[in-house]
C-alpha cells in the first residue's frame, strides 16, 4: 500500500506491465537471445581454452572441438530467434 503512495515507486510498478502481447513476447525474445549469446560466448571461451590446453592429446581436442561446435550452435539459434518469434506471433494472432 505505500508503494502506491511514493510517486517514483508508483512510476516502477506501473511502467512493469507490458501493453500488449506482442510487447510481451519482443521482451522475451530480447531475453532469450541476450542469454543464449552469453552462453555461446561462454562456450566459444571454454572450447578455446580447452583446444590450447589441449597439448596434442586427441580426446582433449575432439572435446574442444566439441564444445566450440556447442558455441556455434547457440549462435545460431540466438540468430533465428528474431524468425521464430515472427511465426510464434503468426500463429497466435497478434
Amino acid at each position: 500500500m505505500v508503494a502506491l503512495t511514493v510517486p517514483g515507486i508508483a512510476e516502477a510498478v506501473t511502467a512493469l506491465a507490458a501493453p500488449s502481447l506482442a510487447q510481451v513476447i519482443t521482451n522475451l525474445r530480447n531475453v532469450v537471445v541476450g542469454l543464449l549469446v552469453g552462453l555461446a560466448t561462454l562456450f566459444f571461451t571454454i572450447g578455446g581454452v580447452r583446444y590450447i590446453l589441449a597439448g596434442g592429446d586427441p580426446s582433449e581436442v575432439e572435446a574442444a572441438k566439441k564444445t566450440l561446435r556447442y558455441g556455434a550452435i547457440g549462435y545460431g539459434v540466438a540468430v533465428l530467434a528474431p524468425v521464430l518469434v515472427q511465426l510464434l506471433k503468426q500463429i497466435v494472432g497478434s
